[in-house]
Parts: structure tokens; C-alpha cells; sequence
């Protein structure tokens, strides 16, 4: 890692991290986005749709546990849905205040549409969850 980085101090030999706004930082990948704004751009889409994924798969998970469906599929889903967060998770330890933004906006966008009551009725599942006023 680049130790001239925004958001880290080297003021007394050790490194405080601290949240920076700016497209220079890396995430997920050593030298990734760069200091091009096109790759930092589609960086914070990569971690916006990696959460909203994650919370895609948590109602997935959340059906199939309610249709006592659990099994060899929910133990997979499960696992990807844990290795996606831990990737979101990755991203926000580079300290960028707009890949902070864009996970937490996945995160909520995803459980609005796929968690909230909203759209339970779309998805089919209104009933068993006990949404069938919906």
C-alpha cells in the first residue's frame, strides 16, 4: 500500500486512519481505481452493487429458512452471501468517505427492496411471511 495514501498519518511512525474524500485510494485491488476518476466511478459501483447483492441473498435466505428449505443451496447462498459482505467490508477499509456512502446506500436500497414490506408482494412470498394484506 501506497504510504503517502489520504487518511493516513504519519506524524508519529504509526498509521491513524482516518475517513478522506478524493478518488486516489485503492479498494479491493492494490493500485485500483487509480488516480483515474472512470475506475473510482466504477469502483463505487462494484462495492454499491456487491452490497446490494448481499442483501438479495439475506432475503433469499430468509424465504428458504421460513419454507424450511435449508440445505446443500441455502449452505452455498449462505457462504457467497458472507464472502460478498466480507468483500464489502474490504472496500470500506481503504477509508474513502464515498465508498463509506455507496455501501451503506447498497445496503439500505437492497433491504428496501428486497427486505422491507414494500415489495414482499412482488416477489411472492407476501403470504408466508405473514404480509398477505399487502
Amino acid at each position: 500500500m501506497d504510504h503517502n495514501m489520504p487518511g493516513m498519518d504519519h506524524g508519529d511512525g504509526g498509521h491513524a486512519m482516518t475517513f478522506f474524500w478524493g478518488k486516489n485510494s485503492e479498494v479491493l485491488f492494490s493500485g485500483w481505481p487509480g488516480p483515474h476518476t472512470g475506475m473510482y466511478v466504477l469502483a463505487l459501483f462494484l462495492v454499491f452493487t456487491l452490497a446490494f447483492i448481499v442483501e438479495l441473498l439475506s432475503s433469499y435466505l430468509e424465504i428458504a429458512h421460513e419454507k424450511a428449505s435449508c440445505g446443500l443451496v441455502s449452505t452455498l447462498v449462505h457462504g457467497l452471501r458472507v464472502g460478498l459482505a466480507y468483500l464489502v467490508m474490504l472496500a470500506l477499509m481503504s477509508f474513502n468517505a464515498g465508498v463509506f456512502i455507496v455501501a451503506v446506500a447498497g445496503h439500505s436500497l437492497g433491504f428496501f427492496v428486497f427486505g422491507s414490506r414494500v415489495f414482499k408482494r412482488f416477489f411472492g412470498h407476501s403470504e408466508s411471511l405473514g404480509y398477505g394484506w399487502l
